[in-house]
């Protein structure tokens, strides 16, 4: 693969989606709402229940029959809470009710008590005109019983859970956790908490990528870190679990002479890809090792971000059986000139002030402080380049994680 041209974002995205639909997760498990955050669905979550159960009052007020009323003042026979079943409603009066509350059988109308007058004796005159239906929530306006509510491959958040909770659903069946085995390569790493010797640096890379593996729904193998050798690097790859669904290592993956990853997917293993035309992230690889997908992401902190939240996560979220794994984007207002093409494309950590996108001042690749600094990136497609209030592509921090 030395010497061959540089492979598109585009390509690669599309590469790895079709290796993703080759090992799509078919097992699943039944879990409980609280541990369901950020799973997917396995089968179409399918409502039991009309909601509302029964036409109900949109807010406070009075409810009314409009058929026996001629525009007197009405006595108030009953008042409805939420919760409580009431009575029907006795002919020729009103019943007071609450936000939430079920319909009286009778009742056709409900007004908002700030349109309505009480009169001494409790009567109550009704001051603007009335139709029938008014403030009142039918039953199943929001759906009804054998409707689809969500589909299979949906991912579960806040809201998705939320709406199996209106079902009654204590449990929802979601597709297992894919099994990563995580690798950081070189001698130069050290975890956190070990003395720091002459040479090395402290593994980030590490603690990024295990956190954004779990907010993906992976279960993730800690693999440690394969030292510079070849022979180790092949024997740790080996001992991995058998039943690991993707190998994603950071480093090794470059050309020099220390990249023994590379070497060993190379030597013995099945490569896809190398090199990619984006920058920060040149050097990502895509793999088998043995019948194990591998992707292998580039050791500098800012490139393994890029290329994991552009490439990686589109591919784990595919084998857990999500359509839509493109990131949210839109246009902005960049706040900055950018006067020089570059040969491949770019994504800038930036952050939106006034509508306005601003570069954090240090784009190196092994700067990670900048993304903490950043709400996201900005795109800078190849050969193109840019003038203060000229619009780019960005894609929001908020949406990768």
């Amino acid at each position: 693969m030395k010497g061959a041209p540089l492979m598109s974002v585009e390509a690669a995205i599309a590469s790895l989606l079709a290796m993703a639909q080759e090992h799509c997760l078919q097992d699943s498990e039944s879990v409980a709402l609280s541990d369901a955050r950020q799973r997917v669905l396995a089968s179409d979550l399918v409502a039991t229940l009309d909601l509302p159960l029964w036409p109900n009052s949109a807010m406070d007020g009075y409810a009314l029959n409009l058929g026996d009323w001629q525009g007197e003042p009405l006595a108030v026979s009953q008042q409805i809470f939420a919760g409580v079943a009431p009575q029907a409603l006795l002919p020729g009066t009103c019943a007071r009710i609450f936000t939430g509350a079920p319909l009286p059988e009778g009742a056709n109308c409900i007004e908002m008590q700030e349109n309505v007058e009480v009169l001494q004796g409790g009567r109550v005159r009704f001051m603007q005109p009335l139709r029938v239906g008014q403030n009142i929530r039918p039953r199943g306006q929001e759906n009804k019983a054998g409707e689809v509510l969500l589909n299979a491959g949906k991912r579960l958040g806040p809201f998705e859970l939320a709406i199996a909770a209106a079902q009654g659903c204590t449990h929802v069946s979601v597709v297992r956790r894919p099994r990563v085995a995580l690798l950081s390569t070189g001698n130069e790493l050290v975890e956190p908490g070990a003395p720091l010797r002459p040479g090395g640096i402290y593994n980030s890379n590490r603690t990024l990528l295990s956190h954004w593996l779990s907010e993906l729904g992976c279960e993730v193998i800690d693999g440690g870190i394969l030292p510079d050798e070849p022979q180790l690097t092949r024997l740790k790859l080996e001992q991995l679990p058998p039943a690991t669904d993707l190998i994603l290592t950071t480093g090794g993956v470059s050309a020099g002479d220390a990249d023994y990853l590379g070497q060993v997917l190379r030597e013995c293993g099945k490569p896809l890809f190398w090199k990619l035309s984006i920058k920060p992230g040149k050097p990502l690889t895509v793999g088998y090792f043995g019948n194990v997908p591998v992707i292998g992401l580039p050791g500098n902190p800012t490139s393994a971000l890029v290329t994991f939240g552009l490439l990686a996560r589109a591919y784990l979220l595919r084998i857990q059986g999500v359509e839509d794994v493109t990131p949210l984007s839109f246009a902005v207002s960049v706040g900055f000139d950018w006067p020089k093409a570059g040969n491949r494309r770019e994504f800038l950590r930036a952050r939106l002030e006034q509508g306005q996108a601003v570069l954090y001042p240090n784009q190196s690749s092994g700067v990670l402080l900048g993304a903490s600094w950043a709400d996201g990136l900005v795109e800078i497609p190849e050969g193109c380049t840019l003038r203060s209030g000229d619009t780019a592509r960005f894609i929001p921090f908020c949406d990768l994680f």
